[in-house]
């Protein structure tokens, strides 16, 4: 009798510590593991949201969680565009670690061409300590069978493979354009008969409420205000004031995710869930701007930083980052401290009582500065770099950044971040000494990595053109050295 209780009591113990494995947050005796929800906008501009001053989009949704929940100041993620910086969110590591600096293509019949199988993303993490886990949205990680959102770690997905989707159903087609063909859900067709935005809002209200009674994980990877510009007429007309017809179209694609995310937060208010429920809204990187090879692409406002989207400057990496969670943050402020998207993956593994066994994430668990029991900047340093062409990368540490890339007044620059936090003031060359720093800085960092093993767009597609060539000379000088038979 005594023997069974003892063995009764050990097999608790041994179940409970499944969830007491992350220093600093141990989930208390009897605590209820939070829902985690991480809401990824697309190319969206830092001042295109209203908590970070616009005056011309309306966003009452996700300014309502700023207001409520913290503010990072400076946030940034850890590349300047869409896929990389997707990998390094959800693996919670920097993607040079891998190799995955560039955009994977729409590619199903290519096995190699995804973020590598070597890589463990969190959602796969929490779902091994019982999470119920869904992507909903864009993936760009890979699109042969093994890269696929089932196969690492989400239990549902409903969204789109590749790098972007057109917005209306009327726009399908199955003649091999990724961004028309049909959404999927899981392995199979997914129900597409609305503007996508709302249809993928849907979905994710209807996962919150089959999952209120677990602990869930959402990763809610919107495509908007993504191009192709498109968006429902009702919203466009709200914004007709505006001159520019392109950015009028976009502050109604920025309107309808917001929308969207409302009914994200009712359906948690509804199920009870949301004051248990960490949500952190952030862009994969900046605004869309007028770089040489699309000069056309000025739609976003990513004011007061320099540039957007593709540059190391704050406009491409200094993003719009929030979190939002009422049983642990009760007092709404903004955060100075440098906070990196590697530190959802970090946070969320933590607070879930998930596992990191071979200490690889790279990011910092949140909630101590969420609390208020740790101050200061949760990093000292953060890293950057692009491998598709040699020698670009940059360093910021709570004082300076350090950065080369050639793109017009960049090139190679020094700022003052607390004296010049908008870059306007280079001082290259004026502090030998903490360039000398930052730059050994970032070259430990640096050895770390590998090199990048994908390629970009164009030359993909140009390499993949000449396998399929070659593949049918082949069979051509093979045909013509056959022998032909005759039957007697």
């Amino acid at each position: 009798m005594i023997s069974t209780v003892l063995k009764q009591c050990f097999l608790l113990l041994l179940v409970f510590s499944c969830f007491t494995t992350s220093k600093g947050n141990e989930p208390e005796r009897g605590e209820q593991r939070p829902n985690i929800i991480v809401i990824l906008a697309d190319d969206l501009g830092y001042n295109d949201v209203g908590f970070n001053g616009s005056k011309e989009v309306n966003t009452p949704q996700i300014d309502a969680l700023a207001n409520n929940g913290i503010i990072f100041s400076n946030g940034y993620v850890t590349h300047s565009y869409c896929g990389p910086s997707r990998a390094g969110l959800l693996t919670g590591r920097y993607q040079a670690r891998f190799g995955m600096e560039n955009n994977c293509e729409h590619a199903p019949s290519d096995p190699y061409h995804g973020l590598p199988l070597t890589e463990k993303l969190f959602s796969k993490r929490l779902q091994e300590v019982g999470y119920r886990t869904a992507i909903i949205g864009k993936w760009h990680n890979g699109s042969a069978a093994h890269f696929q959102p089932l196969q690492r770690g989400f239990d549902y997905f409903y969204g789109f493979l590749g790098g972007g989707h057109n917005y209306f159903p009327k726009d399908v087609d199955l003649r091999g354009n990724p961004y028309k063909i049909p959404i999927q859900e899981n392995h199979g067709l997914g129900e597409f008969n609305e503007y996508l935005t709302t249809a993928l809002s849907k979905h994710a209200v209807q996962f919150i409420k089959r999952n209120k009674d677990n602990p869930f994980m959402l990763y809610m990877a919107y495509n908007a205000p993504h191009a192709p510009l498109e968006a429902p007429q009702e919203l466009i007309n709200k914004y007709n004031h505006i001159e520019d017809k392109e950015r009028r179209i976009y502050l109604a694609m920025v309107e309808a995710m917001d929308q969207g995310i409302g009914s994200i937060i009712d359906a948690l208010k509804e199920t009870d869930t949301f004051e248990n429920t960490l949500i952190f809204f952030l862009s994969d990187n900046g605004g869309v701007y007028p770089e040489e090879w699309c000069k056309s692409f000025d739609w976003a406002d990513n004011y007061p930083f320099r540039r957007g989207k593709v540059a190391l400057t704050e406009g491409g990496i200094h993003v719009p980052f929030i979190a939002h969670w009422p049983a642990k943050i009760t007092e709404p402020r903004k955060f100075e401290g440098l906070v990196s998207s590697l530190d959802i993956a970090a946070t969320s593994v933590a607070i879930g009582g998930a596992t990191d066994p071979d200490n690889l994430l790279e990011g910092i668990n949140l909630l101590p500065y969420f609390t208020g029991e740790e101050k200061g900047s949760p990093h000292k340093a953060l890293y950057w770099r692009l491998e598709e062409a040699d020698n670009l990368w940059a360093i910021r540490t709570e004082r300076y950044k350090y950065l080369h890339q050639p793109l017009p007044n960049v090139g190679l620059s020094f700022f003052n971040m607390i004296e010049d936090p908008y870059e306007e003031n280079n001082i290259e060359g004026k502090h030998e000494k903490e360039q000398a720093e930052l730059a050994e800085l970032w070259n430990e960092w640096n050895e770390k990595n590998i090199n990048n093993i994908l390629f970009q767009t164009y030359p993909y597609n140009q390499e993949m053109k000449k396998v399929y060539n070659k593949l049918y000379q082949d069979r051509l000088k093979q045909s013509a050295a056959r022998e032909v038979y005759i039957v007697k």
